[in-house]
């Protein structure tokens, strides 16, 4: 079963920076919730929770 994992992004475009789930080998175009930018970089990634 898959991890569930969460990203930690930051805007390239106003500094914001959030986290979000991310699945392993799903590729997703992600904008940012404050200004709606799609320059998005993925900072680190901490393992929430781990499927049997």
């Amino acid at each position: 079963m898959a991890t569930a994992t969460t990203g930690e992004f930051k805007c390239m475009m106003c500094g914001h920076e959030y986290q979000e789930k991310v699945v392993k080998g799903e590729d997703v175009e992600r904008s940012c919730p404050k200004c709606r930018s799609n320059s998005i970089r993925h900072l680190k990634k901490k393992t929430v929770a781990k499927a049997n």
